[in-house]
């Protein structure tokens, strides 16, 4: 049987196209046949659509806790970026390897997946889990019907390792998302008669009240060390509306997220600007209109906030794997405060690449770093190893 390296089977990962609007099954079920082809079984935990799919496999006795290593298969879009090469299709340039999805992150899965005929070679004496998710890059919506298995398995994970390129540095905590969709309702009408109630106008106030909220952040003292910025940071994203100049528009919908730092009140923006609405915004409109008027905001994501367990055995774990001393911050969230806080599995983030070039045109991973996770792993085989 052909044994592959990390680099080829990252080659193969990147060929598939699994931008999140797209479907992930032909990237799923290569890997399912993958580790079939080394006698491992995979559960896929399939969305409502049938389209998309979450895959966890273990590796090893089921009665003990062991150790999950988590990855998501999706990737952000190319649409509107300038590359240099087809972003689904790798190649290799000065020690670098280009293509969507490289560095965020199927570089981690493809040196997982390169360490399986190691792992099913010899009897471990706790076992290995592969959870590999869907739709991470929308919020993270994916990965929760995974863990609603894994919350029913007879003994869980001791510890979740999430390989979301960290430059393989020990992460242990991280921001959490809050993304949300406001839907602001006016009334239409000739714009000369003055009588219509402009949803855009209203947004428009709306997004200087997100505006004045991001201001006050910035100001203030920070609570928790460590993080970059170190203050919750509130964003609008996009904004849509309206019909033509002369039709006072009666829609409109704002965008926006807000990334809410460990140990501070992750509502408290949310509360404010909920209050915001219902003392400021809705008289307003109905002083215009008794009959039409409102707004309605629904969460499209809510990540939950990564806290660090300072000495814990998943932290001492991974630090030891990654052969480091010292643990950091991230701003931005994955799916390891989901799998803490829902599923009660320990997590910690490691993984290869740099941040700084992902969701970017020509996209890269250093070889050096797949290197590097190449030994995080042998040191993990190592631990579990009968």
């Amino acid at each position: 049987m052909v044994k592959y390296s990390s680099q080829e089977l990252l080659e193969k990962l990147v060929g598939f196209d699994t931008t999140s609007s797209k479907s992930n099954m032909e990237f799923i079920h290569f890997v399912k046949e993958y580790l079939l082809s080394y006698g491992v079984k995979s559960t896929l935990i399939r969305d409502k659509h049938e389209n998309k799919t979450n895959l966890l496999a273990r590796i090893g006795p089921e009665d003990v806790g062991g150790i999950m290593l988590s990855g998501h298969t999706d990737v952000v879009p190319v649409e509107g970026q300038s590359w240099s090469s087809d972003p689904f299709q790798m190649t290799k340039k000065e020690g670098k390897l280009y293509g969507r999805g490289t560095c965020d992150m199927k570089g981690f899965i493809a040196c997982v997946l390169a360490k399986i005929p190691d792992f099913v070679s010899v009897d471990l004496k706790e076992p290995l889990y592969l959870a590999f998710s869907y739709d991470e890059e929308t919020g993270c919506t994916g990965v929760h019907s995974l863990v609603d298995v894994v919350n029913e398995l007879k003994v869980k994970p001791r510890a979740c390792i999430v390989g979301e390129p960290t430059s393989m540095k020990v992460v242990n905590s991280h921001k959490g998302i809050r993304h949300l969709l406001t839907k602001v309702y006016g009334h239409e009408n000739h714009s000369s008669t003055d009588r219509g109630v402009n949803a855009i106008s209203y947004a428009a106030e709306i997004v200087t009240f997100i505006d004045e909220i991001q201001e006050e952040m910035r100001g203030r003292i920070p609570e928790v060390e460590g993080f970059d910025p170190p203050y919750a940071t509130v964003h609008t994203g996009r904004i849509k509306g309206g019909t033509a100049a002369n039709i006072t528009p009666n829609y409109c919908e704002i965008e926006w997220d807000y990334r809410p730092v460990p140990g501070t009140d992750e509502d408290e923006i949310y509360n404010r600007y909920c209050q915001y609405i219902e003392e400021t915004i809705i008289p307003k409109m109905r002083e215009r209109s008794d009959q039409y008027g409102d707004v309605k905001t629904d969460y499209l994501a809510k990540v939950p906030c990564l806290f660090p367990e300072t000495g814990s055995p998943a932290e001492v774990l991974v630090k030891h794997l990654a052969e480091q001393n010292s643990t950091h911050v991230v701003s931005y969230g994955t799916e390891a405060g989901i799998f803490y806080q829902k599923g009660g599995v320990p997590a910690v983030v490691c993984g290869p690449g740099s941040i700084l070039q992902a969701h970017k045109a020509d996209e890269y991973i250093n070889i050096s770093q797949l290197d590097a996770c190449d030994h995080f792993l042998k040191r993990l085989f190592d631990i579990v190893k009968v």
